[in-house]
């Protein structure tokens, strides 16, 4: 489990976009950049050589993402 005040600093290195952490996959997904970025053992593994490509399938069943409370 990623902390969420963590997760909400957290963007994507590629496209500097928010990411959506997926709790049964440990990944972090980036919908613009279509990466899921690992999370091991806790720690976001944000590393683009270490993500991998994310299908428009997967990208579809994403929940609609939740904007942040200010």
């Amino acid at each position: 489990m990623i902390d969420p005040k963590l997760l909400a600093l957290l963007v994507c290195p590629v496209t500097k976009g928010p990411l959506d952490y997926q709790r049964e996959t440990e990944e972090l997904i980036s919908r613009s950049a279509r990466l899921a970025y690992p999370v091991r053992d806790g720690i976001p593994v944000m590393l683009e050589d270490q993500a991998r490509t994310v299908s428009e399938e997967e990208i579809a069943k994403l929940p609609p993402r939740t904007p942040l409370a200010g």
